[in-house]
């Protein structure tokens, strides 16, 4: 029953790892899992506290600069395809390597 636990949850941290360090990679990515009628809001920092700049929809292609864990958090600094000059910060949770 012990090895069974240990396995467990040594499969959940080596999961969590994997998922951390594939959001952590550069490239383009894009904006997921964001409700229809909400946007992904891209901050002027990596925390909820920061201004929102803009808000990004789903589809929305951006260039991953690299993340950061701020509390429970990771935040990736991003700049948008498009305009490689608007800069910010959102959630990783939101994004998909394309």
């Amino acid at each position: 029953m012990r090895r069974a636990v240990i396995a467990a949850l040594a499969a959940t941290v080596l999961g969590s790892i994997a998922m951390q360090a594939d959001a952590g990679e550069t490239g383009l990515h894009e904006v997921i899992g964001v409700e229809d009628d909400d946007m992904l809001k891209m901050r002027a920092g990596p925390g909820t506290g920061y201004k929102i700049l803009l808000g990004l929809p789903n589809g929305t292609v951006v260039r991953l600069h690299g993340c950061d864990q701020t509390g429970s958090t990771r935040w990736c600094k991003i700049s948008l395809k498009q305009s490689r000059g608007v800069k910010g910060y959102v959630s990783w949770a939101y994004l998909q390597k394309i």
